[in-house]
């Protein structure tokens, strides 16, 4: 577990790296600092460490690895957001958030991650520019999972989606007190669609689309577009293919 920066400057995003693998976090920390706007400020080997650094320093972005010993990256993402949930609002810890890493391609993980309330996923040998955009995208407060990895993933479990959203009336109700409009953009959303594609297809600013989104993460009780996707999936809202 490493601590290297614990202030830098307010401008740049500050990521914590947590594998269990040191020249995995070597090699994505001289790719991270080589950009102006981003630091590593977090090294760590597994969950623990990693809950344990970043009860002492404040991070933005966390990549967090899914397979690592004693507590794994699922376990850890979850912990994380449980007291991302309950810190003030407006503060570092309230608006952290995770992108999942991992070299396995299976949809257990990525639905474990997800609903873990991880905001993004990606596969570990995404090229460079993808994961630096990544970084940049979360801490920008879009949600960002690698777009085919997403729809195979979540059109493969919509199933057990579906009978998750069951159990879940609360979910239902939510997306029946959406406005007619705020519908239109909820299934646009879930379709993988950004602000700009929306705003274009909508005919509308996209500070008008930023908008709805926002009441639309309110209402459904959503962290971020992923939970709300999964919520669409639950509800029926988008059907696999759909």
């Amino acid at each position: 577990m490493t601590h290297l920066e614990e202030h830098p400057p307010a401008d740049r995003i500050r990521v914590a790296l947590v594998d269990d693998q040191q020249l995995v976090r070597s090699g994505f920390g001289m790719l991270i600092n080589s950009q102006p706007d981003l630091d590593v400020v977090v090294e760590a080997g597994n969950g623990l460490e990693a809950l344990q650094a970043l009860g002492a320093v404040a991070a933005d972005v966390v990549l967090m690895d899914v397979r690592m010993p004693g507590m794994d990256g699922i376990e850890a993402t979850r912990r994380l957001m449980e007291s991302a949930l309950a810190a003030p609002a407006g503060s570092a810890r309230a608006e952290l958030r995770v992108v999942v890493l991992t070299t396995f391609d299976l949809d257990e993980y990525a639905l474990a991650a997800i609903q873990a309330g991880a905001s993004g996923f990606l596969l570990k040998d995404a090229p460079p520019e993808e994961l630096l955009e990544a970084i940049r995208t979360v801490h920008r407060g879009d949600a960002v999972i690698a777009p085919s990895t997403t729809r195979r993933l979540l059109d493969h479990v919509a199933p057990l989606l579906r009978s998750q959203g069951n159990e879940r009336p609360e979910h239902h109700a939510a997306v029946q007190r959406l406005t007619t409009r705020e519908r239109e953009v909820f299934q646009l959303i879930a379709q993988g669609r950004s602000n700009p594609e929306i705003a274009a297809g909508l005919f509308v600013s996209e500070a008008t689309v930023k908008t709805h989104v926002g009441h639309i993460l309110a209402k459904l009780g959503a962290r971020d577009r992923v939970q709300a996707v999964v919520i669409a999936y639950e509800t029926g809202v988008v059907t696999p293919g759909g």
